[in-house]
């Protein structure tokens, strides 16, 4: 079995988690803007999940002889461990629970706020419980400065989605405007605005403009005309709570610090425990997005099973995204072992891939106002400092 032994291979892990991690929300709200249901997408997306912990479990978990005090992944299954392996199939249930809730909530508020409210709900709390779970490892005079750091960043996360709120306001508000104005088939309104306008509908949409946000309505899944902002950010505020929890539970699962195991019987290894994470979350998954199929939320149209199969729309993406996220989750867990628990939350810090794909792919913030830009700055330079400040704070498993 392979073990991070070392705090530089622990950061590493950290690091490449916090890519795959940043990445993969990405990919399935590039399917949701596409207009593929998100039931297909999750159920799509689980079974690579559980295939990269099965992978990990089998390489990882194998490399090298077993021993006593650390049995291989196969040697473990065998035995008498079923207190851990509860902890850490509850940590898989919260955390597909959290994927599940972001899925939709990525739509109603957008991707970039929505990882950073759950990211730092997961980092004030996961990383509180972990430190203290973990025999305080980690340097609390580094740690506690690093969550202070994601609750700034959330207020400014929060004000930078206000302000792009109102920058898409005045863009629809003067399309309306405009199209009141205008009369007979001249596009000349007169105006600054109207160029961005583009009321030639012949043309693609320049992204940031109304008109591109009244085409994305029309081809994404989840339509967000209309609803209520407050359902977005309760389903958001849940998957924080899902996510803050599954960190600490994994945790319990792979150091026992409440003793449930018999005499004798050692310690999951993080691979058992990631495998037994993985099966329970993708068994909630596919619970739940089958009776989605049949019973959709949001208004979402009605599906099954037969149509799901035929959907191949985008499949391989999903395909891809269930990799990232298995293997970004892996990683982190890998690093936890061996520097803490609480500093391998450091990856919550996935809203600057997250924002950067947002940017770069779904041109969010295109087109805004200065006070937007600025925020935004401020923003992605504070989840900088967090990230670095949790790392720092790393300690080293005994």
């Amino acid at each position: 079995m392979y073990l991070v032994e070392s705090k530089g291979g622990a950061i590493a892990c950290m690091l490449l988690a916090l890519l795959s991690l940043g990445t993969w929300p990405a990919v399935l709200t590039l399917l949701e803007r596409r207009g593929r249901l998100p039931q297909h997408t999750y159920l799509d997306y689980s079974i690579t999940n559980l295939l990269a912990a099965i992978i990990i479990a089998f390489t990882f978990g194998q490399i090298g002889s077993t021993k006593p005090d650390s049995p291989n992944f196969i040697t473990q299954l065998a035995q008498d461990n079923w207190p851990s392996v509860m902890f850490a199939m509850a940590g898989g249930i919260v955390l597909s629970l959290g994927n599940l809730s972001t899925q939709y909530a990525w739509a109603l508020v957008g991707l970039s706020v929505t990882e950073v409210i759950t990211s730092s709900i997961t980092v004030v709390i996961g990383s509180t419980l972990n430190y203290f779970l973990d025999d305080k490892i980690n340097k609390a005079e580094i740690l506690f400065p690093g969550v202070a750091c994601f609750l700034i960043a959330v207020c400014l996360g929060s004000a930078v989605h206000r302000s792009n709120a109102d920058d898409n306001k005045a863009k629809l508000r003067d399309f309306e405007t405009a199209k009141q104005e205008a009369s007979g088939p001249s596009t000349e309104i007169g105006t600054n605005s109207s160029k961005d306008l583009e009321t030639n509908v012949t043309t693609k949409p320049k992204e940031g403009t109304a008109r591109f946000l009244i085409e994305l309505e029309n081809t994404r899944a989840i339509k967000v005309f209309g609803k209520r902002k407050i359902i977005g950010l309760a389903i958001t505020f849940f998957a924080g709570l899902c996510f803050s929890l599954f960190s600490p539970a994994f945790n319990l699962a792979t150091n026992d610090q409440w003793n449930r195991l018999k005499q004798g019987v050692p310690k999951l290894v993080v691979y058992t425990a990631f495998f037994y994470f993985s099966v329970s979350c993708f068994i909630i998954a596919l619970i739940l997005n089958v009776v989605f199929l049949y019973y959709p939320v949001l208004g979402l149209p009605k599906s099954s099973f037969k149509a799901y199969l035929n959907d191949w729309n985008g499949r391989y993406w999903a395909f891809l995204a269930g990799f990232l996220c298995g293997f970004g989750n892996g990683l982190q867990l890998m690093g936890g072992q061996a520097a803490g628990y609480a500093a391998a939350d450091s990856v919550q810090a996935l809203p600057l891939v997250s924002t950067f794909w947002g940017v770069v792919l779904f041109g969010e913030y295109r087109r805004s106002s200065r006070k937007t830009y600025l925020l935004l700055f401020c923003m992605l330079f504070m989840f900088i400092s967090a990230v670095a400040v949790l790392m720092a704070s790393s300690g080293h498993r005994k």
